[in-house]
């Protein structure tokens, strides 16, 4: 009979893998609503919590998927033809300066893997996206980690870092920041960009442009050839399901990363999907508008709760639990607001002990956040 071997012994590769891959704590994702409905028995679940678009997409995108369903056998365009060619009118680039992804993690991924070596280093700010500091540890290179200012970007300081750092290849800035919620002025972005060396790459994180359009630094395109945009179908356009997101790049860059991803990293669904979204910008002026309504309508809600928050330029805020009731923390408001069937997103992971991040909802959601939070904080 074969003796048994410890928990951790058996979490471990037969076959070793790298010490940097060993290291990494696997991605928390929002909690599902399925999940929820299982663990808890709720069947009225309201899920603000991934930054999702509560509204859906785009009636067009109905019609473009629906028009692909009889092709499901094909693999599809590997070079993603039409939806770079309406990209690049849209964003006023050449086709040969986009390169698509199975949403915008997977290029993010593809940067890294293209640019960053073990002996490289990775320039980010705190409180910025969990997923940074990741593909530093995959890619075995320094990960530099610059303290916040007021938790936003101290851009100065990420300067200095670089300076500091001569094997510097890549500094990831995120505008508007996941999961603050704060917004990088364009003069201070480009007066970052002119101060670090040609051969660093500074990618622009743009997951939540949509909802913030003065922060489009798509102009520096023109002027740096180390700057690179990464956008997502997965937020305002509400295409989190399909996983399509795009980078906007000198042309060099983009040939590099083109031979790096895989070849049909794009569904054929997807590719439609976008396209047709893309093409509703009306639908995205919709979404934006409900967003602003609903964003300062619960600021007056949590300050009436005595809630502290930042002050947001996305689709979501970052609220501080910190009230005086014994054993109540963020930790704490959390799971009981799960347990009344509402999901938001902890902040463990960022250090940020006494904070979520909420999603904004639709009205109807909204409320019952307000309603739940409130039933929570005056129990007792």
């Amino acid at each position: 009979m074969q003796s048994a071997q410890s928990t951790e012994s058996n979490l471990l590769p037969l076959v070793p893998a790298y010490e940097s891959v060993l290291a990494l704590t696997p991605y928390q994702t929002g909690k599902p609503i399925e999940e929820l409905t299982r663990e808890y028995g709720v069947s009225d679940v309201v899920k603000i919590a991934s930054n999702e678009n509560p509204i859906g997409c785009s009636p067009h995108v109905t019609l473009a998927i629906t028009e692909q369903l009889g092709q499901l056998s094909r693999y599809p365009d590997g070079n993603g033809y039409y939806l770079k060619q309406a990209l690049a009118d849209f964003n006023d680039v050449n086709v040969d300066q986009i390169t698509l992804g199975n949403g915008s993690d997977d290029l993010l991924d593809i940067l890294a893997r293209s640019f960053v070596g073990a002996d490289d280093a990775i320039v980010y700010s705190q409180y910025a996206f969990v997923v940074y500091s990741m593909l530093a540890k995959m890619q075995g290179a320094m990960d530099v980690e610059v303290p916040a200012q007021r938790f936003d970007h101290d851009l100065k300081a990420m300067s200095q870092a670089v300076q500091d750092n001569a094997n510097t290849k890549m500094v990831f800035i995120a505008n508007p920041n996941n999961p603050t919620g704060t917004q990088l002025e364009q003069a201070e972005l480009r007066e970052f960009v002119a101060s670090v060396p040609s051969s660093v790459l500074v990618v622009l994180d743009e997951a939540y442009i949509e909802y913030s359009p003065e922060s489009n630094n798509r102009a520096l395109l023109d002027e740096f050839d180390n700057v690179v945009i990464v956008r997502t179908f997965s937020k305002a356009y509400g295409l989190a399901g399909l996983r399509v997101g795009y980078a906007l790049s000198s042309v060099a860059v983009a040939d590099l990363l083109n031979r790096i991803r895989q070849p049909f990293n794009v569904s054929r669904i997807g590719l439609a999907a976008a396209a047709a979204a893309l093409a509703d910008q009306d639908f995205i002026e919709k979404t934006r508008l409900m967003n602003n309504e609903q964003m300062r309508w619960l600021e007056k809600q949590l300050d009436a709760l005595g809630l502290g928050f930042i002050k947001s330029h996305a689709n979501f805020i970052m609220v501080e639990i910190e009230v005086e009731m014994e054993d109540t923390n963020a930790a704490v408001i959390y799971q009981a607001l799960l347990e009344q069937g509402v999901i938001v997103r902890q902040l463990e992971v960022y250090g940020l002990h006494n904070w979520l991040r909420i999603s904004v909802g639709v009205a109807e959601d909204n409320m019952r956040l307000i309603d739940t939070l409130r039933s929570i904080l005056t129990d007792d």
